[in-house]
């Protein structure tokens, strides 16, 4: 197996990717290839840094350009054909690659993946899926910022994707699917909303109904159905929680002797709270939907969160994701399954 990891992308590229790469690289032995995708001369520079990294299964394919994170998404699928972004989603079409990571612009790596990938057979909308901690393991929502309206069909196909990913990902048999909305009754919502809970209802899928904002980290539910708009949202917030809760605990404890003592004694347990919440610790979010195994990165991403976003892409394409999603749909589309 082969992954294209755009070198290039993110705020601290290419150090933090190159050090992501190397250190999956390190732990696998051999159990897969990382394409580095990026300025040759500049990866050859990083990498020499790494002791032993010639031995290390990592290659370097050349990328000329580089895609900026302000950089519009048509500008970089225009302008930018030989970017990290367009390079790397080009190897895993022409099979020469079976995933890619990027911690790139976003935008300009969906639109790469759209038009070179293409969509699953049967996908109206392709979805991001981001995981977010509860307490004892992790929810699944979708879409966190892919579609910004959407149709109660797009959602209930969200959902059809949702179950598939975290069946085959986190291991759970019929995850509990609920629709994210301002009331657990089943009259709440607008339009969309109503209409896609009649759906949801009449589905195969374990759906529970509809669940509100505050129950999302209460493990209520496995995967939480919403418009990329809502999603995004929440994908920020709850970004920022960790940072927040972390610098807030250090100026309260600070303050006191006391607080340092009790703070020193707990601390394992501050170690273990704060590893939760971190985003790094689940690498990226899975791009549902299109033809081929696709990451997408924080932008901030650490070398961490690289790694462990490397062998989630190992771990899709093992599972057979995509194919599972493409039977599912076809038999859906065929009438072969109830809505």
């Amino acid at each position: 197996m082969k992954i294209a990891v755009d070198a290039m992308g993110g705020d601290y590229a290419p150090q933090a990717i190159v050090s992501g790469a190397v250190a999956a690289a390190m732990a696998v032995k051999n159990r897969f290839e990382i394409i580095l995708v990026g300025d040759e001369e500049v990866l050859r520079h990083e990498l020499s840094h790494f002791f032993h990294a010639k031995d290390l299964p990592i290659s370097i394919h050349h990328a000329a350009q580089k895609v900026e994170m302000t950089d519009a998404p048509s500008v970089a699928l225009k302008q930018k054909r030989d970017s990290s972004i367009a390079v790397a989603m080009r190897l895993h079409k022409e099979g020469l690659a079976d995933a890619v990571v990027s911690a790139g612009n976003t935008g300009a790596v969906l639109a790469s993946a759209l038009v070179s990938l293409r969509k699953i057979k049967g996908v109206i909308r392709p979805a991001i899926g981001s995981l977010l901690p509860n307490g004892r393991d992790v929810t699944l929502m979708i879409d966190a910022g892919t579609n910004v309206d959407c149709k109660p069909v797009h959602l209930l196909q969200f959902g059809l994707m949702g179950s598939i990913f975290f069946e085959k990902m986190i291991g759970k048999k019929e995850p509990a699917v609920g629709l994210l909305n301002i009331g657990e009754e089943e009259s709440k919502g607008n339009e969309v909303s109503q209409r896609t809970y009649q759906l949801l209802r009449s589905s195969k899928l374990n759906f529970i109904g509809n669940i509100e904002g505050n129950e999302i980290l209460k493990g209520k539910v496995d995967v939480v159905l919403c418009d990329g708009f809502v999603g995004n949202i929440i994908l920020k917030f709850a970004e920022s929680f960790n940072k927040i809760y972390s610098s807030n605990l250090r100026n309260k404890i600070g303050k006191r002797l006391q607080y340092n003592l009790g703070a020193y004694l707990l601390k394992p347990a501050f170690m273990m709270l704060k590893k939760t919440f971190d985003y790094a610790e689940y690498g990226g979010v899975p791009l549902l939907g299109v033809n081929g195994v696709c990451i997408i990165c924080h932008g901030s991403s650490s070398p961490k969160a690289i790694k462990n976003a490397i062998f989630e892409a190992e771990k899709i394409n093992n599972e057979h994701v995509n194919e599972h999603i493409e039977e599912i749909l076809g038999k859906f589309s065929e009438g072969k399954i109830g809505l």
